[in-house]
């Protein structure tokens, strides 16, 4: 069993709900052992957009990277995801951050299919919070320590705040 990290995000319907409905499903594939906090946050690289809910998971799995990658590409669908512009709304999306140790890179002939760490985590304090809650000692190979990567996202804090109100049961 490998530790894999999933980091989650939802801005459009009951993003609470949405968010739940996909831990529920990845339940049934995956041991769910740590969730973070809930956080509302600002949209990054498209602004005009509602905010998110992010959040992170901590999970025990058998499944390979790619497999893993599939079953949380399954989930969003199966949540209501629907197809739209690039990091644009949506109902539920899904990122595998990490996969234990593994530094990872699978491509097709066009395109880079999944890549560990996840490549963006580093600039995302809305990803590096909720990790940090979950493992704050996290150190993802060739990006850096979650506790330094989000000291260098310091200038993102005001767009992140914790929702007192919202909770994930894993």
């Amino acid at each position: 069993m490998v530790t894999a990290y999933i980091a989650l995000g939802s801005n459009v319907g009951d993003r609470l709900s949405h968010l739940q409905a996909a831990l529920d499903r990845l339940a049934t594939e995956v041991q769910l052992t740590k969730a973070s906090h809930v956080y509302d946050s600002a949209p990054m690289y498209v602004t005009d957009q509602p905010p998110f809910l992010n959040a992170a998971v901590q999970a025990k799995t058998g499944l390979m990277p790619t497999s893993l990658l599939a079953v949380l590409k399954r989930i969003e669908r199966e949540v209501g995801r629907q197809e739209g512009p690039r990091y644009g709304p949506r109902e539920v999306d899904l990122d595998l951050i990490a996969y234990g140790n593994l530094q990872y890179t699978y491509t097709n002939t066009r395109q880079t299919i999944l890549q560990l760490p996840h490549p963006k985590t580093g600039e995302r304090r809305f990803v590096l919070q909720p990790l940090f809650d979950i493992d704050p000692t996290l150190n993802l190979v060739g990006i850096g320590a979650i506790q330094t990567l989000l000291s260098q996202t310091e200038d993102q804090a005001k767009d992140l705040r914790r929702n007192q109100d919202a909770v994930l049961s894993i």
